[in-house]
């Protein structure tokens, strides 16, 4: 079978400050040295497993990620960023990284505070899985009633994004996100990302005065459109409607100095079977004939969209803060 591998990664949420790493990316917004108009931000992540709205773009593994953000401050309050991250996947088509570019707009009203970009995902040194000859050309390695999970070589694609953020009081801000793309993983399936988030910071006086903390969480929602005769199957030869799907995470985040330690739940509403549809898992196996739907003909389950708990420990560090 042809099938969109949507690990929907996006980082969207992907950096998304309120969401406090509820995704892999939550960076430091620093708009206020007065020193110089240039700054520049790095860190890294060790997550026990990758997971972006709510799926897995590690196979349920350890990924290490990095990036780096220059910065230009026009006023105290407009800022201009550019970005470049690196993060370790582990796709159905052997791509070797994922490699992120980013650039956008922040600006800050009092309490509100927007973001706005684009973001370009690039997928290199992927192999295309299309399941026209033997098992090797299935992304799963195997054929289940002469059909198979199959993806594209080249999974690039980008997106827009706006993220704002309301500052209610000193301990609770709301926010949200919206990711959009024409083809997302250049399946030719538009996708539209959007969610709310909130986060609560906890009392001093509950940890010892360094360590600050806080509760996040985020509900979200994927809508996703047809994809391109690739991804076709029996009753869709000529592309298939993914499935749209509802996600959310709740987490504590702990912080001290540059370092953060993030404890999250995710989950998705959805089935095994759809989640096999949207990421051509290669780690999949037979559901049973229950499994078997007209857009999962092979009856195959991934297990990357369900429950997780998800362990993150970052650093961030911005130039300014070093001088």
């Amino acid at each position: 079978m042809r099938k969109i591998g949507a690990l929907v990664t996006v980082t969207q949420i992907v950096w998304a400050g309120t969401a406090l790493a509820a995704d892999l990316k939550a960076r430091p917004n620093a708009m206020n040295d007065p020193r110089s108009s240039w700054d520049i931000t790095f860190g890294g992540t060790l997550v026990s497993d990758y997971n972006i709205r709510g799926i897995s773009q590690s196979a349920r593994k350890p990924s290490l990620a990095g990036y780096i953000e220059p910065r230009y401050n026009i006023t105290p309050n407009l800022q201009l960023y550019v970005g470049f991250s690196a993060e370790a996947i582990d796709f159905p088509n052997h791509a070797a990284a994922e490699i992120d570019i980013y650039g956008g707009v922040r600006r800050t009203f009092g309490k509100l505070y927007l973001d706005f970009g684009v973001w370009s995902y690039k997928y290199p040194r992927g192999t295309t899985f299309n399941g026209l000859g033997s098992a090797a050309t299935c992304a799963n390695g195997a054929f289940f009633f002469g059909l198979c999970n199959t993806i594209k070589g080249n999974l690039n694609y980008w997106e827009i994004y706006t993220r704002p953020t309301y500052t209610i009081d000193e301990i609770l801000s709301v926010g949200g996100n919206i990711y959009y793309s024409p083809s997302s993983l250049n399946s030719s399936a538009p996708g539209t990302y959007g969610s709310l988030t909130a986060k609560v910071i906890l009392p001093r006086t509950l940890l010892p005065k360094e360590i600050g903390a806080a509760v996040s969480v985020e509900l979200g929602h994927y809508w996703l459109g047809r994809t391109d005769a690739f991804y076709g199957v029996p009753a869709f030869p000529l592309g298939i409607d993914l499935p749209n799907y509802t996600t959310w995470n709740i987490g504590l985040s702990l912080s001290y100095q540059v370092f953060t330690l993030d404890l999250r739940y995710y989950d998705t509403d959805l089935t095994k079977s759809n989640c096999n549809v949207l990421t051509s898992d290669h780690t999949a196996t037979f559901g049973g004939v229950n499994s078997i739907s007209t857009i999962n003909p092979t009856g195959l389950v991934s297990n990357w969209c369900g429950a997780a708990f998800i362990i993150k420990l970052s650093h961030d560090v911005t130039l300014t803060n070093l001088r």
